[in-house]
């Protein structure tokens, strides 16, 4: 593959909801421009873009892939993003790069859940869009029906450039509306055949909407159609290709993805109609210091990191020497190529808006900008959904304990939206993912890529304990005569609660009853207890102790044994003073349409929770909540059913608060069966 100009460059991110068959229109793609000489199909698992083990065993992208291909002087830089909302960070970079959204519909199901997501990012973004409704030979498909659909959810300023020729399973063949010309398709042959003239009528009212959305674009051209007259295969051309580089016209396409048929048709709309990056890239850039966005990080254990980066600014050049802003570091740039799924074309160089691979960057993650030293640049930055799904991870031996940390931090290089840390409570080692797949696939990379086997466990709640009522001239003694110097401490404590911190220890010992040399060991002995509450075991907070009096022995009083006389007045009094079990309260911020409202509120209700307010944002409303975080491990996909996909919410610590008594009974009773 040569190295294109900029203006020959399109950059076109491929989105929609899973199952609408991205993969194979990708693979269509590169099979009708000769890219690849078979066309493969997912169910085969031979695929061009989905090549990883775990994307053949499911069947659906979870990772962006780079495949780019060659179609009349323009190189078109395809960007496979993943449907499953789980995967959604794999999206964010992709969006960014691109210079086209194209979105892939399902012929009968056209505008599904996450469409709704990503067209809503879209559109913010007020990215040049385009759309390919696929599967026409499916049952009850019916392009007209499609289109109503789409302007109805979606946006009016949708039109068709094409119509399909025959319905469900006698789909065949496209007409282009700009042409009016109607082919066929077998294997990778287009042909013309005679006009349809059944569709004539059809076609000729669809070509006038798109005369009317070119002519929007150009006073002339209204004028013209005011006037009466049609206007010409060029003007219409010209008229419509800046309605779509403004967004204020959306173009329709349709075909069979797996049959590659429209697949043509789509190549040249693209290589016509798309942007290239000099639409939102100054082309004087092209001479400028090179500036690079890391918009993908891949961590393979064999070749290393692979960087997927598109230029904003100058070139980028093999064998040369670049500055990491983020990390502020240099990186050494060996051989710059393409990609084709898996497979790696090098190149002499990676132009001015062109998207680009390059391997083995020592430090520079996704997100990063790569440029040189005192260069001053602003590029865009890549905001990433914060996960809340956690799993306990438990190495099967000591040898995948020993590699765990490291595996993992590598898959964090790669996934922005993972997060991984130690409990120190509950000693578990935790993974956070944007979900249940997500982190069953992380934990499925972490055996292929680095040997690291590890087993799912259920999050421990960190629970703790406290007292609620008070206990006086507790005793605490500890006496053992065994031969030779025995072992005696003896301590009077008074145990209350403490709102105003952890932990306080104070002490009113007069006539050195306890001598000043073992109150230290008073103190420790009673902080080491505190990790070991009386009714389940956990950590104690909230109190407060106070050292009134004891006794000792000349000899065979010792630190030890006041620690241990400490712990048993520790226990004792905690015992007599009203214990009772605290949980975590989390804050939680849920953004969902109205619709759901009451379905969220009462599934809160039902998990103790508390509502705390609302507030509306757009179409959406904001419930802010309280909740156990007992009640709201499994939140993530609860939510994603209450909301039919289209909910999201933040948690984040709060304070520690009472268990009600039933409920603390079940966990007292839970833990000592456990032991």
């Amino acid at each position: 593959m040569k190295v294109y100009p900029s203006e020959q460059i399109r950059n076109i991110g491929v989105v929609s909801h899973r199952s609408a068959g991205k993969t194979s229109l990708i693979e269509a793609a590169l099979y009708a421009s000769g890219a690849i000489k078979r066309l493969g199909k997912v169910e085969e698992g031979n695929t061009a873009s989905d090549y990883l083990p775990e994307e053949i065993k499911r069947k659906m992208s979870i990772s962006t892939t780079l495949a780019a291909c060659e179609w009349k002087d323009c190189k078109l830089n395809f960007l496979d993003t993943p449907g499953f909302s789980d995967f959604y960070g794999d999206v964010v970079g992709p969006m960014e790069v691109s210079d086209t959204l194209l979105f892939v519909m399902d012929s009968v199901d056209p505008v599904q859940v996450r469409t709704e997501i990503l067209w809503e990012k879209a559109m913010a973004m007020k990215k040049p869009t385009v759309i390919f409704i696929n599967k026409m030979d499916k049952e009850h498909a019916q392009y007209e029906k499609a289109l109503d659909e789409i302007r109805l959810k979606l946006s009016k300023r949708t039109v068709a450039v094409e119509l399909p020729i025959g319905l469900e399973n006698e789909f065949h063949g496209i007409i282009d509306l700009f042409t009016m010309k109607a082919y066929e398709y077998d294997n990778n042959t287009r042909r013309e055949i005679p006009f349809p003239e059944e569709m004539r009528a059809d076609a000729v009212r669809f070509r006038e909407y798109l005369m009317e959305f070119a002519a929007e674009n150009d006073d002339d051209l209204t004028v013209k159609l005011l006037d009466g007259n049609d206007l010409t295969e060029e003007e219409i051309r010209y008229g419509f290709k800046i309605g779509v580089q403004t967004g204020r016209a959306i173009p329709v396409l349709y075909g069979v993805a797996t049959e590659n048929t429209g697949t043509v048709l789509l190549l040249d709309f693209l290589a016509e109609f798309a942007p290239s990056p000099l639409v939102s890239i100054d082309a004087d850039l092209a001479t400028a210091k090179p500036a690079a966005l890391v918009f993908k990080t891949m961590a393979d254990p064999y070749v290393g990191k692979i960087s997927m980066f598109k230029m904003y600014e100058g070139e980028m050049l093999p064998e040369t020497t670049l500055y990491n802003v983020n990390k502020e570091v240099e990186e050494k740039i060996g051989q710059v190529f393409t990609m084709q799924g898996k497979n790696q074309f090098t190149l002499d160089k990676i132009p001015l808006g062109d998207i680009g691979v390059v391997a083995k960057l020592g430090q520079t993650v996704t997100g990063d900008v790569l440029t040189t030293a005192g260069n001053e640049v602003l590029l865009p930055e890549l905001v990433f959904p914060e996960p809340n799904f956690s799993v306990a991870l438990v190495p099967k031996s000591k040898a995948d304990e020993d590699k765990m940390a490291g595996a993992i931090n590598r898959m964090l290089e790669e996934t922005p939206t993972l997060r991984y840390r130690k409990d120190k409570e509950t000693r578990q080692t935790i993974l956070t993912a944007m979900g249940e797949n997500h982190a069953d696939i992380t934990i499925e990379c972490l055996q292929r890529k680095f040997g690291v086997n590890v087993d799912k466990e259920d999050i421990r709640i960190p629970y703790r304990e406290t007292i609620k009522g008070v206990a006086k001239d507790v005793e605490g003694k500890h006496k053992k005569q065994s031969g030779g110097h025995g072992q005696y401490g003896h301590v009077v404590v008074n145990i209350e609660p403490y709102p105003d911190g952890d932990f306080l220890f104070a002490e009113t010992i007069f006539g050195g009853s306890v001598p000043k040399q073992y109150i230290p060991a008073v103190e420790k002995g009673m902080r080491e207890a505190m990790q070991e509450g009386v009714l389940a075991g956990f950590p104690v907070t909230n109190i407060k102790i106070t050292l009134t009096d004891g006794s000792y022995h000349n000899v065979d009083s010792s630190e030890m044994a006041f620690k241990i006389a400490s712990n048993l007045a520790f226990r004792k009094g905690c015992e007599q003073a009203k214990p009772v079990l605290l949980e975590p309260i989390m804050d939680l911020s849920i953004l969902v349409p109205d619709q759901y409202m009451g379905d969220i509120m009462g599934d809160m209700n039902s998990r103790r929770g508390r509502i705390l307010g609302m507030e509306q944002e757009g179409k959406k409303q904001r419930i802010t909540a309280q909740a156990p975080l007992a009640e709201i491990l499994r939140y993530t996909p609860d939510l994603k059913s209450l909301s039919q996909g289209k909910g999201s919410y933040t948690v984040a610590f709060s304070h520690y608060e009472e268990v009600p008594a039933n409920v603390a009974e079940k966990v007292i009773a839970a833990h000592k069966d456990k032991e």
